[in-house]
C-alpha cells in the first residue's frame, strides 16, 4: 500500500532563455558582436541557474529574474534597448504565465512607458490576483497604458523617465527605416523632449506612409523584431514563462503584439493524461450490478466482494508545457501560435512538445506558411519558440525557429550551459 505521508519526488529544474529571432546571418552578425551576445546570454543563464538551484526557488521568481536581466541589457529588444514606434516613442509589453498555482494563471501588460521592468509589473498583476480586489487590478488579465503606470507606482515598482529606454543604435534604426537623418544633435534633442510628456513632439503628416513597403526591413540587415523570454520548470513541477519586448521596429503607436496576448506569444498549462496501456477493462455484469446496488443500498457494500484488480482504474499522470515566442508578432497573433503548439501536444497524447513546437515555428511550419508569398519579403511569419515540457516527472527543454537564427541559451540534460544563435555552432 502506498504511504501517502511521503513527499513527492522532487523534479529536476530546467531553464531556457531567448533574446530574439529574425533574419540573422553570419554576414550581419560579425564574430565580435556574436561574442558580446554570447557572453551576455551565458552570464544571465548562469546567474539564473544558480538561483534556480537554491532551496525554495520558484519558476515564477527565476523566470522573471532572468527577464529583468535581459531587460537591463541594451543588446536586446526589451526595456532599455527597445525599438521605437513610427512616432519615435517606446511602448513596452510584457507577460507572465504559470502552469498552476495562481488564480489568473496568465497576465499581459502593454503600452508601458515609464516602468523600468515591465516584467515585474506583469508579475505583480499575477500575484496580486490572489487578493480580493486584485491589488487594484481586479480580476483583469490584460491592462494597457496609463492604468499600468498608476498601478506600478502604487505597488512601488521602480519608475523611470521615458528616455531611460532610449539607445542611439535603436534610434538610428528607427530613423533609417523612415528615411530620415540620424544626426547626434537630433538624437539628443528628441531624447530630451521625450521626458516632457512621454512622447516626442511630432506631426501626424506622413505617420502612416510606407506601410505596404516598409523600408525598415530590406531582407539583409538584422533589425530586432522579437522579444526576450524565459521558461523555467521548478522542483515542484510548476512551469513559468516570462516574456518582454519593445515590439517591431517602427510599429504604429498603440499597436499590441503577441507578447502580452495570452495564447499568442506565450502560454503555460498542465493536464492529466491517462495511459492507453492502462485503459479500463470492459465492464462486466458483476461490476455493473455491484455498482448499482451499492449506490442504492450502501449497507450492502460489506456483503458484495468484488476482486480489486477488476475495479482498478488507470492512474492519470501529469503533463505540462510552457512556451515563449519571438519574431513577427502579428503572425503569432493570427495563429494563436503558443496555445496552438501546446494544444497539439495536449490533444494528441503521443506527440512530444518538441514535435508540436516544430510544427508551428520550425522550417515550413505554420508560421512560415501563414506568410504565403510574402515569405522573405517583409519579415512576416519569421520567428521561433522556446519551451519546456514536463512528462513522466521529467522536464525537457525544446526550441525551434524558421528564420536565420534565434538567440537562445539553456542547460542541457547533462547540466551543461549552451548558447547558440544558429542551428549549429557559430
Amino acid at each position: 500500500m502506498s504511504d501517502f505521508s511521503e513527499k513527492p519526488t522532487p523534479i529536476k529544474p530546467r531553464i531556457i532563455i531567448h533574446g530574439g529571432a529574425g533574419n540573422i546571418t553570419r554576414d550581419n552578425l560579425p564574430a565580435d558582436l556574436w561574442s558580446t551576445y554570447r557572453s551576455s546570454l551565458l552570464s544571465i543563464l548562469h546567474d539564473s541557474t544558480s538561483k534556480l538551484s537554491e532551496n525554495g526557488a520558484t519558476a515564477l521568481d527565476i523566470a522573471t529574474y532572468a527577464v529583468t536581466q535581459l531587460e537591463n541589457n541594451p543588446l536586446f529588444n526589451a526595456s532599455r534597448g527597445a525599438v521605437f514606434t513610427r512616432a519615435g516613442t517606446i511602448e513596452l509589453e510584457a507577460s507572465v504565465m504559470v502552469s498552476r498555482g495562481y488564480r489568473k494563471r496568465g497576465v499581459g501588460v502593454m503600452g508601458v512607458t515609464k516602468v523600468k521592468h515591465p516584467i515585474l509589473l506583469a508579475r505583480e498583476m499575477l500575484m496580486r490576483g490572489e487578493l480580493e480586489d486584485g491589488g487594484g487590478a481586479q480580476g483583469h488579465c490584460q491592462l494597457t497604458g496609463d492604468v499600468c503606470e498608476e498601478l506600478a507606482e502604487g505597488w512601488e515598482l521602480e519608475m523611470v523617465d521615458p528616455s531611460y529606454f532610449w539607445t542611439r543604435k535603436r534610434w538610428e534604426e528607427h530613423r533609417r527605416g523612415l528615411g530620415k537623418s540620424w544626426e547626434r544633435g537630433e538624437y539628443e534633442d528628441e531624447k530630451r523632449r521625450a521626458n516632457g510628456s512621454g512622447s516626442l513632439e511630432r506631426s501626424e503628416e506622413g505617420l502612416f506612409d510606407g506601410l505596404t513597403n516598409d523600408p525598415s526591413w530590406n531582407g539583409k540587415d538584422y533589425l530586432p523584431q522579437g522579444t526576450v523570454g524565459c521558461v523555467v520548470l521548478d522542483s515542484t513541477g510548476t512551469l513559468c514563462v516570462a516574456t518582454s519586448t519593445g515590439g517591431i521596429t517602427n510599429k504604429l503607436p498603440g499597436r499590441v503584439g503577441d507578447t502580452p496576448t495570452l495564447g499568442a506569444g506565450f502560454w503555460a498549462e498542465e493536464w492529466q493524461v491517462t495511459s492507453a496501456a492502462a485503459a479500463p477493462a470492459p465492464s462486466s455484469p458483476l461490476i455493473d450490478v455491484a455498482s448499482f446496488l451499492t449506490s442504492c443500498l450502501p449497507s450492502l457494500n460489506a456483503y458484495l466482494s468484488v476482486p480489486q484488480d477488476t475495479l482498478s482504474m488507470p492512474q492519470p499522470k501529469r503533463r505540462a508545457a510552457a512556451v515563449s515566442g519571438t519574431g513577427n508578432g502579428d503572425s503569432f497573433l493570427r495563429l494563436a501560435a503558443a496555445r496552438t503548439a501546446s494544444a497539439i501536444a495536449r490533444f494528441n497524447h503521443h506527440t512530444s512538445f518538441q514535435t508540436a513546437v516544430t510544427a508551428v515555428a520550425g522550417p515550413n511550419g505554420m508560421l512560415q506558411q501563414s506568410a504565403e508569398d510574402r515569405w522573405h519579403q517583409t519579415g512576416e511569419g519569421e520567428g521561433g519558440m522556446i519551451g519546456i515540457e514536463l512528462d513522466a516527472g521529467a522536464g525537457k527543454v525544446v526550441a525551434d525557429f524558421n528564420c536565420g537564427g534565434m538567440f537562445r541559451a539553456w542547460v542541457d540534460d547533462k547540466g551543461r550551459e549552451n548558447v547558440r544563435v544558429f542551428r549549429d555552432d557559430f
